[in-house]
């Protein structure tokens, strides 16, 4: 995914992402952390800062990095309306630098599926481990094969919201485990007429096996590997898998 992806969507992603379970995805953070009070926390692919500022309620300290600028610029005015404290770099996360004494690394909501070269994934879970403390934990969540494979493939998608209405096109992608997304986006502007932004974007997840050797050859423990917030291990239908590696 490059820079300008997500240009159109950025105003309208919190509308769209309105389903995902925020306040669950804090909580499993809080509880591997435990006290969250003074622990510095690195929100990788932090988007709009929505989880970024759950966390900071919570009592982290929260850096957020994200490729996409419009992102962050939507992150960092959240942050100032809410009086609250944080910092937001723009880098993509396999080659972010520059961070080191971390508790806490969270990267959520698939973003992880957006590296799609199992090097670059590597590398950032080299870049992560450089990152924290030692006994810090990273925490993250991708597709499962079967959602790439089966579930994303069902499309096309379509949703007809107050602001925003969007058709989704979904085609398996060139590698294994990838999909190609085609979104057109109808954004209501004040006038009451509409306008029509279109996106690119390309997943690609790998098999819980492979994040596993990934995670450990950069030097991490692997903590739990869980599905769909029930705690228990993957299974052949399982749609999202969740990661608790510690340095």
């Amino acid at each position: 995914m490059n820079g300008e992806s997500y240009r159109a969507f950025a105003s309208v992603y919190d509308l769209l992402m309105e389903d995902i379970p925020y306040g669950r995805y804090a909580e499993w953070v809080r509880k591997a952390a435990g006290d969250a009070k003074g622990l510095k926390l690195l929100d990788i692919g932090c988007g709009t800062g929505v989880l970024t500022e759950r966390f900071a309620r919570e009592g982290f300290s929260v850096t957020g990095i994200d490729l996409s600028g419009d992102m962050l610029a939507v992150a960092r005015e959240r942050f100032e309306e809410a009086g609250l404290e944080g910092a937001f770099f723009e880098q993509p996360m396999q080659e972010m630098e520059g961070h080191s004494g971390y508790d806490l690394a969270v990267i959520a909501i698939d973003s992880l599926n957006y590296v799609t070269e199992d090097e670059e994934v590597a590398a950032v879970f080299r870049h992560v481990f450089g990152a924290l403390n030692p006994g810090g934990r990273l925490l993250f969540d991708v597709h499962s094969p079967y959602k790439m494979t089966e579930l994303f493939l069902d499309g096309p998608f379509t949703a007809d919201l107050e602001d925003v209405s969007y058709i989704w096109h979904t085609y398996p992608g060139e590698e294994p485990l990838s999909v190609e997304s085609e979104i057109s986006f109808f954004i209501r502007r004040p006038d009451g007429l509409y306008m029509r932004q279109e996106e690119f974007h390309l997943q690609r997840t790998f098999t819980p096996d492979t994040y596993i050797r990934l995670l450990e050859e950069a030097g991490f423990a692997i903590r739990s590997v869980t599905a769909d917030w029930t705690g228990q291990t993957p299974s052949e239908y399982s749609e999202r898998v969740f990661f608790h590696a510690v340095k």
